[in-house]
């Protein structure tokens, strides 16, 4: 029991507000055992006496809030002992000295950190101003250098707010840099994962305190296996766990013999392999993968004695990270450490005509050259210049065309050009707006006409075209400067009604050709269509992904046209087909952890640039206005001018209309409400005449026409 209680002083004697109430619990139980000795054992007894007395005097030598109390209640036990302590003069006369001074240290101890104690009193203060309190008095007990102490205090505050990761991880680093005891390590370790699982560092910690502790493999394995089901947000955490996983293994490996680390190394491997499994798909392409097959291959030569292995880790890691200089020149710096050098130089002609990201390509070329004159012979260098000088030509030769293009594309526009096309589309702009409201007026004036009877109307639909007399004139600026009507011009309603229509056109397929003066032209010749994208995936990052194919010429990101976001859509044109067929094998390749479709890219036929559609060439958008229907229009205006012109016929008072013009009549109107009059014979020949047609006889018509 006395134990026991040694224990529980440890762990919580220290405690400023509760800590005396443990003491007072183990001075009752050795007074209990006091009173149940014997009178005849003296010896025991006084045994007993010295060990609650030493009791009473541990308890003023340490800062606690019932300090006072605790020396009132050992003066009386002393009394009973028959010793008295105190006087007038000095309450501590009849005390040895030096519980004297520790009484008073305590007491002023208690006194510093009277203030503390009452801002992180319970139910006194907000959560966040409460867990500052805590953090300054952790800080002001640090500062004291005493680790019992602030262990006492870091264990008050997880008892607050068990799920600060903040605080576990500071509790734990002051554990492992001060206190150094197995034992409460783990166990705060194992209290600290539970709670906050979340946190990575405090898994890699974990590890590295049962690694410095010697714990066996079995216990560090179980520890790793149960951090990588925890969720984390970030793949990077995930490698941080696996390269502290085989940081842990590379350790081990060093202090074995050759004999006993087989089994480690297989280990070492295997944490490698799922790490490159599970992080392709989130890592691929940066400079963290990268860092791991390095390790990966440099551990398996150099503890594995392995070559062939590391070359094999170099080697998968190219087929997914091609693109990357810093992946060939990884290789190359390891075939050279092993004094590897024909090795190294069958690297660099495998490389050297790939495309990498900004000035790799040419750096490859040149590192291939110094490669040469540091480690060749005069023949290897020559054959080295011999491939290396025309790459580096076609290189710079791409760059210029490169420059030359987008100088083309998003140059800017001559001075005044910009002014001088805003101006046209304004002035032509207002003339349509003109034409329109005279056709509008035209219509209506001849509705709101008073004084024009039937007859009137009937002469105007039998008047031919052409034909001389009164009708509707044509548009004569008046000399106010107003559009009017003029009664001296002989064309009729039609012909004013098909002008407007045609000039309304034509402005309007103006305007648009003037808006897509600067529109760029793609014909799809050699594009690739991809599809299923990350929308955070940029230029660079396709170009990067297609730089083991080589010869990608525009690289196009498809935008919504409203919200301006990412569609997951591209169109990247190549160099050639050679090039594009390479880049259509990368189908459902992995790109940011998504897997990419990719395909050739092939418009349909029904989207070829067709007269008056105003489209690109290549399949894109119509060009907004009403321009597209221009050509519409003049086919139609075309077929009416060469269709037998309408002829008037009168029986019995009725109007009959026969010729082109009949398309404007209603075929339910035509076949049940004739008129009168009508004989079978002219039945039979507008029933022949109004025989509906076939979308493809409409087809066939328009296309003559």
């Amino acid at each position: 029991m006395r134990a026991l209680f040694e224990r529980a002083l440890t762990a919580a004697g220290l405690h400023v507000v509760d800590g005396g109430k443990l003491w007072a619990a183990y001075r009752e139980f050795e007074q209990a055992l006091l009173i149940a000795m014997e009178e005849n054992s003296k010896d025991v007894k006084d045994k007993q006496v010295d060990r609650i007395r030493n009791l009473f005097r541990r308890q003023l030598s340490v800062p606690l809030s019932d300090i006072d109390s605790t020396l009132q209640d050992y003066k009386f036990w002393e009394e009973q002992q028959g010793v008295v302590i105190g006087n007038d003069i000095d309450h501590l006369a009849g005390l040895p000295s030096n519980v004297i001074s520790a009484y008073k240290k305590a007491l002023q101890m208690y006194n510093a950190r009277a203030g503390y104690e009452e801002k992180v009193a319970r139910g006194k203060h907000a959560d966040t101003e409460l867990f500052q309190n805590y953090l300054s008095y952790i800080n002001f007990e640090e500062s004291s250098g005493d680790p019992a102490r602030v262990q006492i205090l870091y264990e008050r505050a997880i008892t607050e707010f068990p799920v600060a990761n903040d605080l576990w991880l500071s509790y734990t680093q002051y554990l492992d840099s001060n206190l150094k005891v197995p034992s409460i390590i783990k166990s705060v370790y194992a209290i600290a994962v539970r709670n906050c699982p979340w946190v990575e560092a405090l898994w890699a910690k974990y590890m590295l305190a049962l690694e410095r502790f010697d714990a066996s493999e079995e216990e560090l394995s179980a520890v790793f296996e149960r951090s990588l089901h925890c969720g984390f947000p970030n793949p990077n955490e995930y490698l941080d766990l696996f390269l502290v996983r085989a940081d842990g293994l590379r350790r081990q490996i060093m202090k074995m013999d050759e004999i006993s680390k087989s089994s480690y190394l297989a280990q070492l491997r295997e944490t490698f392999q799922r790490a490159a499994e599970y992080l392709s798909s989130h890592l691929n392409y940066t400079d963290q993968f990268l860092h791991l097959h390095a390790y990966w291959a440099r551990l398996e030569y150099q503890l594995g004695g392995d070559l062939e292995a590391a070359r094999g880790v170099w080697e998968s890691l190219i087929k997914t990270c091609g693109g990357m200089l810093e992946v060939w020149q990884g290789y190359i710096n390891m075939e050279l450490s092993a004094g590897n050098i024909s090795e190294a130089r069958a690297i660099y002609k495998k490389c050297y005509s790939r495309r990498f990201k900004g000035s790799g390509s040419e750096e490859i070329c040149e590192s291939w050259l110094r490669f040469e004159r540091e480690y060749g012979s005069l023949d290897d260098l020559d054959r080295a210049i011999t491939k290396v000088t025309p790459r580096l030509k076609e290189l710079r030769l791409f760059q210029q065309q490169q420059e030359t293009k987008s100088h083309e594309i998003v140059g800017p526009s001559p001075i005044g050009q910009k002014d001088d096309i805003t101006k046209s589309v304004t002035k032509e702009k207002a003339t349509y707006q003109a034409s329109s409201k005279l056709s509008n007026s035209l219509q209506a004036s001849n509705k709101r006409k008073t004084g024009v009877g039937f007859n009137d109307r009937k002469d105007q639909f039998k008047r031919k075209k052409g034909a001389h007399g009164k009708g509707l004139s044509s548009v004569t600026p008046n000399k106010g400067g107003e559009l009017g009507l003029s009664n001296n011009d002989g064309k009729d309603r039609d012909t004013v009604s098909r002008e407007l229509v045609h000039g309304e056109a034509y402005q309007q397929t103006e305007v648009a050709n003037l808006n897509s003066v600067e529109q760029p032209v793609y014909t799809d010749q050699c594009t690739a269509f991809l599809s299923n994208l990350s929308f955070e995936v940029t230029d660079e990052q396709l170009r990067q992904f297609f730089s083991d194919t080589g010869g990608v010429m525009a690289i196009r990101l498809l935008r919504d046209r409203f919200s301006g976001k990412p569609r997951g859509l591209a169109y990247i044109d190549f160099q050639n087909e050679e090039k594009l067929s390479a880049a259509v094998e990368k189908n459902r390749q992995t790109l940011l952890g998504k897997k990419v479709s990719i395909a050739r890219s092939n418009p349909k036929q029904s989207k070829r640039e067709q007269p008056g559609r105003g489209r690109i060439a290549g399949g894109g958008r119509a060009l907004s206005g009403r321009g597209s229907d221009t050509r519409t229009d003049e086919r139609r205006g075309s077929s009416a001018q060469s269709a037998p012109t309408a002829v008037s016929n009168q029986q019995k008072g009725h109007v009959k209309l026969t010729g082109s013009n009949t398309f404007a009549m209603p075929r339910n109107v035509a076949r049940t409400a004739r008129p009168l009059g009508w004989g079978v014979k002219d039945n039979r020949s507008n029933d022949a005449e109004e025989t509906p047609k076939s979308n493809e006889e409409f087809r066939k018509f328009l296309l003559k026409s």
